[in-house]
């Protein structure tokens, strides 16, 4: 269970540039129909928030475990973690953390590649492929939404949050609670906190 949040985002991730998912299936995606992005043109689409402010993400994505500091992840998570990093992922490079002697806790961070149209590419399946979808309030001035292959929040204390850092590019940020944790607090509002962190980060704060 404790690669459940890895292949969770990784799939998420996969399936923005797919025709078709099984809802509640937290697997990579590995015979799915590649299909082009509808916003392989004009960005931000119908509906979709602009980024007025767009960050740089390259240097991240050539070391995505930057993405959060050890004393961030210590607050996080409650205890150190070793982090680990994927810079060939399904879905982008990636950084996922995993305390040691907690079940379940954990953080993944994804520097998207897969449409190159940024929260467009999430808002296109709405409702379809992401049967969970709820918009976010903006995280420090840069747009947000929670989205799934269904609500497992409550249920397993699990959120995926995509926050756009252009109208083409953008990160993905998953929260794992731990057992005892699940049902206390919201698991996308802790993405939020992570969000909000990693967005410091690239910002150079």
């Amino acid at each position: 269970m404790r690669r459940t949040l890895v292949l969770l985002s990784a799939s998420l991730l996969t399936l923005t540039a797919c025709s078709s998912a099984k809802s509640g299936t937290a697997a990579p995606v590995s015979s799915a129909v590649q299909t082009p992005s509808k916003s392989e043109g004009s960005v931000p689409g119908p509906g979709v928030p602009p980024v007025d402010n767009p960050l740089d993400t390259s240097q991240f994505k050539k070391a995505p475990c930057k993405a959060l500091a050890n004393d961030e992840v210590i607050t996080f998570l409650g205890s150190t973690a070793t982090p680990t990093e994927e810079l060939d992922a399904p879905g982008g490079p990636t950084c996922n953390w995993h305390p040691s002697g907690v079940t379940h806790a954990s953080i993944g961070v994804i520097f998207n590649k897969v449409d190159n149209a940024g929260l467009t590419g999430i808002y296109e399946k709405k409702g379809t492929t992401y049967p969970f979808f709820e918009p976010q309030d903006p995280i420090d001035g840069y747009p947000s939404v929670a989205y799934g292959l269904k609500d497992e929040r409550s249920s397993n204390g699990l959120c995926a949050l995509a926050v756009g850092t252009s109208d083409r590019e953008m990160i993905d940020v998953s929260i794992e609670q731990s057992e005892t944790n699940v049902g206390k607090k919201d698991p996308c509002a802790a993405a939020r906190e992570v969000a909000s962190k990693v967005l410091e980060q690239l910002r150079g704060n």
